[in-house]
C-alpha cells in the first residue's frame, strides 16, 4: 500500500464510518426524525453496520484501520511505526468529514431540535460530580458527535474505554487481519463489526464506547465549529479520556497478543 492509498483510504473509510455511525445516533435522538426514540439497540447495530460498510469499502485500499487504536495495536505487534502518522491523519480528517456530512443530512432536524423549548429546558447538570457547579454545560446534541459518561468518574470512565478497546484490538489482532497482517480482511471485517456491536451492548452504557480516538475527537472538533444554535459546550474537559483510554487499551491488547499468541 502506498502512502497516498493509505491516506485516501482512511479518509474515505472513516468518513463513511462516522456518517453511518453518528447518523444512526442523529436518527434516534433528533426531533422530526422518523427513527426518533428507536433506542440503544438501533444505535449499537447501526455502528456495527457502519464498521462493516467502511471496512468492506476501503479494506483493499488502506487495510481499513479506521481507528488510531487499531493502527497503534498493529504497529506495536509489528514494531513498525512508519505509516502510523499517515493513518491517524487520514482517520481524523475522515471523521471530521463524516461528522459534517451528518450535519448536512440532518440539517432541518438539528435546527428543529435545537430551537425546541422543551429540549432546551431539559438540560440537566452532569451526574456523578461532587461539585455540581463544576459540571460542564454539554449541548443537547453533543452525543451525536462524540461520547460522554453517564456518571462522570475519571478512573471509571478511563477504565471502561481501556477495557472496551482491549477487547476490540485483541479481536482485530487475533481474528480480523488480512493475509498481510497490515489491515482488516473480508471475513475479519465481519467479525470486527460483530465485536463492535457486542462491545456496545455490553460495555457501552457507562461512556458510550468511543473505543476510537478519531471517532470522538474529529466529530467533537466539528461540533465546536458548526454554527448550531443553542449547542452548548463541547465538553473538552472530558475529551482526553476517549483519546487516551483507547490508545492505552490498544497498547495493552498488543502486549497481550505478543506475549500469548506469538
Amino acid at each position: 500500500m502506498s502512502t497516498s492509498d493509505i491516506f485516501i483510504g482512511e479518509i474515505i473509510g472513516t468518513a463513511v464510518l462516522i456518517l453511518l455511525g453518528a447518523g444512526v445516533v442523529a436518527a434516534v435522538v433528533l426531533k422530526r426524525s422518523k427513527a426518533q426514540n428507536a433506542g440503544w439497540l438501533a444505535i449499537t447495530f447501526g455502528w456495527g453496520f457502519a464498521v462493516l460498510t467502511a471496512v468492506y469499502m476501503t479494506g483493499s485500499l488502506s487495510g481499513a484501520h479506521l481507528n488510531p487504536a487499531v493502527t497503534v495495536g498493529i504497529a506495536i505487534k509489528d514494531s513498525d511505526w512508519s505509516d502510523v502518522p499517515v493513518y491517524i491523519a487520514g482517520q481524523i480528517l475522515g471523521a471530521m468529514i463524516g461528522a459534517a456530512l451528518v450535519w448536512i443530512a440532518y440539517y432541518g432536524q438539528f435546527q428543529a431540535h435545537l430551537t425546541d423549548p422543551e429540549i432546551l429546558a431539559e438540560q440537566p447538570a452532569e451526574e456523578g460530580l461532587v461539585d455540581q457547579k463544576a459540571a460542564p454545560k454539554a449541548g443537547p446534541v453533543l452525543g451525536i458527535f462524540s461520547t460522554g459518561p453517564e456518571i462522570r468518574n475519571v478512573w471509571q470512565n478511563l477504565a471502561t474505554e481501556i477495557i472496551g478497546t482491549v477487547v476490540l484490538v485483541l479481536a482485530v489482532l487475533t481474528q480480523g487481519l488480512n493475509d498481510s497482517g497490515k489491515g482488516l480482511g473480508a471475513v475479519g471485517g465481519l467479525m470486527v463489526a460483530l465485536v463492535v456491536v457486542g462491545i456496545g451492548l455490553s460495555l457501552g452504557g457507562p461512556t458510550g464506547y468511543a473505543i476510537n480516538p478519531a471517532r470522538d475527537l474529529g466529530p467533537r472538533i466539528v461540533h465546536a465549529l458548526l454554527p448550531l444554535p443553542n449547542k452548548g459546550g463541547s465538553d473538552w474537559g472530558y475529551a482526553w479520556i476517549p483519546v487516551v483510554g483507547p490508545l492505552a487499551g490498544a497498547a495493552i491488547a498488543a502486549g497481550i497478543y505478543n506475549i500469548a499468541f506469538v
